[in-house]
């Protein structure tokens, strides 16, 4: 078990949060048909990226209008796949909720999905909205692997990135969160431990999900509990 003292948390949305991957096989399925792929292939491929870079990416997708519509369309299925919160997602966030009121927020989300897509899953999952807002795939130029979104992340809630806890999923996120400077925590939600580490991820820990992970607040300091054996 580690203690880790951080001024926030920045956490990823789907495979952290919440479980998607119904809706997302599904989605990938439909666009595979349309496009000729391989649908099992693209989505292990696309997991973690943003839309906008991965249709235009393996659909070839560069009419910009076509683009965004085609990402509402991929979103709308993943909504009626049914997204689940993961387990431990909803005690987390409640115990980061009931900080002190010098505490302005201790998190925020920095999801590859668009503002339209995240509150309705969030919505959908019976999760809260960050008090001070989210970073979507609209805020920045530059999704992940790149340190934008993590660094957009830190930014929305007034904290240096060193200071910062990154949770995440995927690769592509745990690099994203190191390239900014933050510590990371990879959840193995979406992947195997052996999986993100023959990817190349690099995560600070590694747990089996988010009931391995605790928090309390000390003053303006969360401590972070991490159960990473």
């Amino acid at each position: 078990m580690h203690a880790l003292p951080v001024h926030a948390i920045l956490f990823d949305l789907d495979g952290t949060l919440i479980d998607s991957t119904p809706g997302v096989l599904q989605a990938w399925q439909v666009f595979a048909a349309d496009y000729g792929l391989d649908a099992a292939d693209v989505a292990h491929k696309a997991h973690g990226r943003r839309l906008y870079d991965t249709l235009k990416e393996y659909c070839g997708i560069q009419d910009e209008e076509k683009l965004q519509s085609e990402i509402v369309r991929f979103e709308d299925l993943v909504i009626k796949g049914g997204p689940l919160v993961l387990p431990g997602a909803l005690t987390l966030l409640n115990r980061i909720g009931t900080g002190p009121p010098e505490a302005t927020s201790g998190w925020t989300i920095v999801t590859s999905a668009t503002n339209v897509y995240a509150p309705r899953a969030l919505e959908r999952c019976g999760l809260p909205l960050p008090p001070l807002g989210l970073v979507t795939s609209n805020d920045v130029v530059h999704g992940k692997p790149r340190p934008d979104p993590y660094l957009a992340g830190a930014r929305r809630l007034g904290v240096d990135p060193s200071q910062c806890l990154v949770v995440e999923d995927a690769p592509s996120g745990i690099a994203a969160g190191r390239a900014a400077g933050c510590t990371v925590v990879a959840v193995c939600t979406s992947h195997t431990r052996q999986a993100l580490l023959a990817a190349g991820a690099r995560p600070d820990y590694i747990v089996k999900d988010l009931t391995r992970l605790s928090a309390r607040w000390i003053g303006e300091i969360l401590e972070v509990s991490i159960d990473d054996d």
